[in-house]
């Protein structure tokens, strides 16, 4: 029997379940990785506790109010969405609007807060690539007319981001997009040429700038310079490698006692592997696996071309995001400076991301039944 299209239904509640699992597994993390840093930063054990606690209020509320928000509505919206965008990463450029955090300039204060234009584009450029390729999929095989416009569209973005310099959310940028681009029915033929010249392009990446070509090496043999650009890696191999099975205990980390860098941020997974162990490792592993499932599930039985690149974008950004995070805390890959989505403290990466989440879970309410 062939499926229909009911108009509105309940939302998908096992993503949403999966969702509010990885958020209270991140408040608790967040916490104990940080109570010690927090304290003697801040002299307030409490003080990210507290405010992870207002973005994830924030977060929530958001995701619901995008939630009750017709997919539709981005469509129309889409072009002042990413032009706003492109707007706040020339903003972060200027001297004394950008503000420098890490050695990049990637963040714009509001107040006691700040924002990461970044962020904003990784899903303002979601949003209008499904728009542009929903109405050119039959453009998208010619080079000149569909191929070569998003291309030139994603490498914009990315070049900017690049300036802060942000490689870690450019890379979850260009992916995500490559993949929405992909689905539409690009050409093989076009991405190997874009796959050459993207090598010719990552390596002169790589030679401007020495400090990636420290983290190359770091990332080969970090025991090189240990105390240095390895330090990082060692800290968190040194953190995971103790946690066994079952982990120390919560709460009951060395690493966060200093050695690994603001354990709160990047490398929380790492604390999370040393207190809870392989087995703590694997359920947020597990429920980032389900949520890639829920989330292609959702794309595949969306009602129309839009609806259904829009879900492939986002949650191929949340779980390209999550995987480049767990690898880089394991050793896997170079250091990238990126969160983990739902776990790691952060303002507006994680109100953006619950609002991706709400526009997922939008379109799952209009999903074939």
């Amino acid at each position: 029997m062939q499926k229909t299209v009911k108009t509105y239904h309940k939302p998908d509640y096992i993503l949403l379940g999966v969702i509010i699992s990885l958020l209270i597994i991140g408040i608790v993390m967040v916490y104990s990785s940080s109570y010690i840093w927090s304290e003697y930063k801040f002299g307030d054990s409490f003080y990210y506790l507290k405010r992870q606690l207002l973005f994830a209020t924030a977060g929530i509320f958001s995701m619901f109010f995008v939630m009750f928000i017709p997919y539709s509505t981005w469509m129309r919206y889409a072009k002042v969405i990413l032009l706003s965008c492109f707007i706040l990463l020339f903003l972060v450029l200027i001297p004394g609007v950008g503000m420098v955090r890490g050695g990049a300039q990637s963040w714009i204060g509001v107040g006691a807060f700040s924002v990461q234009p970044s962020e904003f584009m990784k899903l303002g450029l979601i949003i209008f690539l499904a728009t542009f390729l929903s109405k050119n999929q039959k453009k998208i095989t010619s080079f000149k007319e569909g191929f070569f416009p998003s291309i030139i569209l994603i490498f914009t973005a990315f070049g900017l981001i690049m300036l802060q310099p942000d490689l870690g959310t450019g890379m979850v940028l260009v992916l995500t997009s490559m993949i929405m681009v992909f689905v539409t029915g690009a050409r093989l033929s076009h991405f190997f040429g874009l796959a050459t010249l993207g090598l010719i392009g990552f390596v002169g990446l790589i030679i401007s700038a020495p400090y990636r070509i420290s983290r190359i090496t770091a990332f080969l043999n970090p025991w090189e310079d240990p105390l240095g650009d390895g330090f990082q890696i060692i800290q968190s191999l040194y953190a995971i490698g103790p946690g066994g099975l079952l982990g120390l205990g919560l709460g009951e980390s060395l690493q966060k006692y200093f050695y690994l860098p603001e354990p709160q941020t990047d490398f929380i997974f790492a604390i999370l592997g040393e207190e809870l162990g392989f087995i703590g490792g694997s359920v947020v592993i597990c429920l980032f696996t389900l949520m890639l499932w829920r989330g292609i599930k959702i794309s595949l039985e969306a009602p129309d071309l839009f609806a259904r690149l829009l879900g492939l974008g986002v949650v191929s950004m949340l779980s390209i995001q999550a995987m480049i995070n767990i690898s880089v805390v394991i050793g896997l890959i170079p250091v990238t400076g990126i969160t983990l989505p739902f776990l790691s403290y952060g303002g507006s990466s994680l109100t953006l991301t619950f609002c991706s989440v709400g526009i997922l879970l939008n379109i799952s309410r209009y999903t074939r039944i």
